[in-house]
C-alpha cells in the first residue's frame, strides 16, 4: 500500500523534520511505501496549504495519508475541517495517525475495517475539535496577557518582529503582476509562502474594504 507522509510545524522556528523518521519506521513496520514526503511551516488553522493541497492533488484511491497526530493535519475551524475531510474521502485515501491506533487496523480490508473505520473516523473528529480548541485558548491566553501588561503600564508595546516593508512591497508587486505561484513569489521575495498568503489576503481584504 502506497503512503504520503505529511509533515508540519507552524513556524520557521519549528522543525517540520522533526516526526519524519517516526514516520519512516511506522511506514516500514507497517509495510507501507512510501511515495512522497510533503513537509511545510504553516498554521493548521489555514485550510489552504501549498504542500497539503500538492498531497491531494498526487495521491490515488486507496493510498494512505500519514500523520504524526492530528493536529499536525488540523488546528481547523469546524466549517473548514468538514471541508478538509471531504476533500480526503473525495480522493478514497486512508488517514492514519501514528498516536491514534484505531487508525491503524482501519487499514484492514473487510468487516473489521469498515467497523473501525467508522469508529476512527470519530475519534479523528474529536481529536480535531480538541486541537482547535487547543489553539483558541493559547490564543486567549496570549490575548489576557498582553491585556495585563498594558494595564499595569500603558506605555509598554510588545516587542514583536517588524514587518519588512522591502519584502512587503516586493509581495505586493509580484502577486499584483499575476506571473508567478505563491511558491514563486515567496521564492522572489525571500520570504515563506505562508507571508504570501497572508499578504495576499491582506490585499483582497482592503480591496472589499
Amino acid at each position: 500500500m502506497r503512503a504520503h507522509l505529511y509533515l508540519r510545524a507552524s513556524t520557521k522556528d519549528q522543525d517540520a523534520h522533526r516526526a519524519e523518521a517516526q514516520l519512516d519506521t511506522f511506514a516500514h513496520d507497517k509495510g507501507l511505501t512510501v511515495v512522497d514526503k510533503y513537509l511545510e511551516n504553516i498554521s493548521g488553522t489555514h485550510l489552504e496549504r501549498p504542500e497539503l493541497m500538492r498531497l491531494l492533488d498526487a495521491a490515488e484511491s486507496g493510498d494512505v495519508l500519514l500523520v504524526e497526530a492530528v493536529d499536525r493535519l488540523s488546528r481547523l475551524s469546524l466549517a473548514d475541517w468538514a471541508k478538509l475531510k471531504r476533500m480526503i474521502e473525495d480522493k478514497g485515501l486512508r488517514l492514519v495517525v501514528v498516536d491514534l491506533p484505531t487508525s491503524h487496523e482501519s487499514m484492514a480490508d473487510g468487516l473489521t475495517g469498515s467497523i473501525l473505520g467508522i469508529i476512527n473516523g470519530m475519534l479523528v473528529d474529536l481529536m480535531a475539535t480538541m486541537a482547535r480548541q487547543d489553539q483558541e485558548k493559547r490564543v486567549e491566553r496570549i490575548k489576557q496577557g498582553l491585556e495585563r501588561k498594558r494595564a499595569a503600564d500603558p506605555e509598554w508595546k510588545p516587542a514583536g518582529r517588524t514587518r519588512n516593508k522591502d519584502t512587503h512591497a516586493a509581495v505586493i508587486k509580484h502577486l499584483s503582476n499575476g506571473t508567478l505561484s505563491m511558491e514563486e513569489v515567496a521564492k522572489v521575495a525571500g520570504c515563506g509562502v505562508a507571508t504570501v498568503y497572508r499578504i495576499k489576503r491582506e490585499m483582497g481584504e482592503a480591496t472589499n474594504a
